[in-house]
């Protein structure tokens, strides 16, 4: 193995080479990297999570260290891993950037580098950065999928453990039709038919995408103030609490988008007469990267309105709009609820890898192991479940930052 001289950008270290053809480096700054960084995420297989927008927004809300993971083949661009540094009480550790918040982790990677990838070089490259790290215990790469747009991922070839939630997906098809009749479609139908009937009877309703800035900050705030009341009835912990959260998810309101790239879009059902007229039964936010859109988050009010199930009928509606506007897969994000399985054709395994740096980072490893393992035995077990999170939320009164 040679120690090969690199050339060096602004807040890059430079490492050893320890498999042919293949370098790291490591930055601080993600300003130097974005034209790469752009282009390389534009790829399908790669997750809107490790966007440039994203990562940026949840950056300059959170002002965590970075150390961005680069790696070339035949001095070609390969791959980026945009990690942050995190402190806890015991260990330090690098972990992908706003990992508390994303659905999907992938990392950014070559369609080159997916087809040449292989036990030896994930393993060449966990060695190279556990040198290359300084400072850091155990690198920690969660919520990544093990197989995701029919492809092996990277991740996969090194020794991981399957997190406690699976994600859950709708394939679309060329029409909404197509799409529901890979579903129980007729139950489909009678729910919307439903809710749309109850929800007339009140007044009416309005399928709402917030389109001015205005709108889109206003709607984020409601879904807080009714995330949080919702949270609350149930005694469950609120993870929108802490003002950081709330930052980055504004700040991604106003990243550049378009029609089919958007970080983050609102969604909600507003009612139009009646009673309850202003009222907005259902809110969510999406983030769309080519074909892929993703639920971030959503939320339902109280009161008569929920007699319609409002989400239920928002959700029919997002489908059949985005199905309509040419994506290909609907991803309904991590858990584990009755609601994702009765519109989903896809559940993926996710993945977590420990990659210990130091000895005190071995501990780390096994702590982020066991931990996971007692998740999953606690969340295979719902009372039990129930029963932490109404401890955990009584002991979470404060919002933090860190964990």
């Amino acid at each position: 193995m040679d120690i090969t001289e690199m050339e060096m950008a602004p807040g890059e270290k430079e490492t050893r080479r320890r498999a042919p053809n293949l370098s790291i480096a490591i930055h601080t700054e993600m300003e130097p990297l974005e034209t790469e960084w752009r282009a390389l995420e534009a790829a399908s297989h790669n997750s809107p999570h490790q966007a440039y927008d994203y990562c940026r927004a949840w950056r300059d809300s959170f002002g965590r260290p970075l150390r961005i993971v680069v790696g070339r083949m035949d001095e070609r661009l390969a791959f980026v891993l945009p990690l942050e540094i995190t402190r806890g009480r015991l260990f330090t550790r690098a972990q992908f950037i706003g990992a508390e918040h994303s659905n999907i982790n992938t990392g950014l990677f070559s369609a080159e580098f997916l087809a040449r990838a292989s036990r030896d070089t994930m393993d060449a490259i966990a060695s190279e950065m556990r040198e290359a790290l300084v400072g850091v215990d155990c690198i920690v790469l969660t919520n990544m999928p093990g197989i995701w747009r029919d492809m092996v991922m990277p991740f996969t070839l090194l020794p991981h453990i399957a997190n406690q939630n699976h994600a859950f997906q709708l394939r679309m098809k060329a029409t909404f039709v197509d799409t529901l009749a890979q579903l129980n479609a007729k139950r489909r139908r009678k729910k919307y038919s439903v809710g749309h009937r109850r929800l007339e009877a009140l007044g009416g309703y309005e399928h709402v995408v917030a389109e001015t800035t205005d709108e889109k900050h206003a709607l984020l705030d409601m879904f807080f103030e009714q995330k949080a009341a919702r949270l609350a009835e149930f005694g469950l912990p609120n993870v929108f609490a802490c003002p950081k959260t709330r930052a980055f998810l504004h700040a991604t309101l106003d990243a550049p988008q378009d029609g089919t790239n958007f970080p983050l879009r609102m969604h909600a059902l507003r009612m139009t007469g009646g009673e309850f007229a202003g009222e907005t039964p259902a809110i969510a936010g999406l983030t769309r990267k080519g074909d892929h859109v993703i639920v971030q988050f959503c939320s339902i009010g109280s009161g008569p309105t929920t007699d319609g199930s409002p989400g239920e009928l928002l959700f029919h509606l997002m489908v059949e709009q985005y199905n309509q506007h040419g994506a290909g897969l609907f991803d309904f994000g991590i858990g584990d609820m009755p609601f994702k399985r009765s519109w989903c054709t896809d559940e993926t395994v996710q993945i977590n890898v420990s990659i210990p740096v130091t000895p005190v980072g071995r501990l780390a490893a096994l702590k982020e192991e066991t931990a996971t393992r007692l998740k999953t035995l606690i969340k295979q077990n719902p009372a039990l479940y129930q029963l932490l999170q109404r401890i955990r939320s009584r002991s979470h009164t404060t919002p933090v930052a860190e964990d």
